[in-house]
């Protein structure tokens, strides 16, 4: 009877190593499958990303990437190669679950034109409103110099998510960053010229746990 049993035991487990065997290959063959796909959606969302946020009147020519301090910047100049703005891919790890990346549209003045959401992880319902245009259309036309990025609870000019102040925060936050970027490297970008500290793609960050509560408040 012991022998019948240790036999049983014996087969679940060959069993259990075959399925998991087959598991891991078949996951590896989709995969290598689709990879290239997945990559050529991701870069064809970043494009149409990069192309809304920069509509203006005056048609772009070019664009040139630079990547400096983690911040992707793609320049559009005009045929006359004058800087236009730049479509920023910028981020806060600041989000209530995390991670949240924009693709915000800068003038060449300093003003706002458009905001883009790449992805963020948020409460639907709450932070996840981000992407409404009831929230992400009042930067537009705003120019930061007398703008101030930040919601109205942290006295700024920021009218916040209802309930999501935390996820609101993250959102002006990658906008701040993205300005400060674009002004503090303005005149290399103006003149076309390459500047010298472009840095690699950022790290991951570890994010602290945040406590906004779902349901209606923030606990705060």
């Amino acid at each position: 009877m012991a022998k019948k049993k240790e036999s049983t035991l014996i087969n679940m487990l060959v069993a259990l190593f075959v399925i998991t065997a087959v598991s891991g290959g078949v996951l590896g063959l989709v995969y290598s499958l689709t990879k290239d796909s997945i990559a050529k959606v991701e870069l064809d969302k970043t494009q149409r990303a990069i192309d809304s946020v920069l509509v203006t009147d005056k048609p772009i020519a070019k664009y040139e990437e630079r990547v400096i301090e983690n911040l992707t910047y793609n320049l559009a100049y005009d045929d006359q190669d004058q800087l236009i703005g730049a479509a920023i891919k910028t981020y806060s790890n600041a989000g209530f679950n995390g991670k949240v990346e924009l693709m915000v549209g800068i003038l060449a003045d300093g003003t706002i034109n458009k905001v883009s959401v790449l992805s963020q992880n948020e409460t639907p319902g709450l932070g996840a409103n981000m992407d409404k245009p009831k929230f992400k259309n009042q930067f537009k036309g705003k120019n930061p110099a007398s703008y101030k990025l930040f919601v109205k609870k942290d006295q700024g000019d920021v009218d916040a998510i209802t309930a999501a102040t935390i996820s609101s925060r993250a959102f002006t936050e990658a906008l701040r960053l993205a300005y400060d970027g674009f002004m503090a490297n303005k005149a290399e970008f103006m003149n076309n010229t390459p500047i010298e500290d472009e840095t690699p793609v950022e790290e991951e960050v570890p994010v602290e746990e945040n406590n906004e509560m779902e349901g209606g408040q923030d606990n705060e």
